[in-house]
């Protein structure tokens, strides 16, 4: 997978999960399809969701920062570089 795709996942998960954990939007879904049983077991899902989305996000972050850095290559000779200019 690319960098830009793991941060898209990563945020369209975190956001997702975070919908669903801290509004009632699941909630009401659930209920409205009949599976109202299932939402005391939701926070035991959701919550370990969201952590694994935030650290795909960060992840991805932190990698497409080091990308980034390492793929630029500084010219001899323009100013704030440290090279030998002839």
């Amino acid at each position: 997978m690319t960098t830009s795709t793991l941060l898209k996942a990563g945020i369209a998960g975190t956001i997702v999960a975070a919908l669903c954990c801290f509004t009632p939007v699941l909630v009401v879904l659930m209920t409205a399809v009949g599976l109202s049983a299932w939402i005391g077991w939701l926070d035991y899902m959701l919550i370990p969701a969201l952590a694994v989305f935030v650290g795909l996000t960060l992840y991805a972050w932190r990698r497409r920062r080091v990308e980034s850095d390492c793929c630029t290559v500084p010219t001899v000779g323009t100013p704030g570089t440290t090279g030998v200019q002839r």
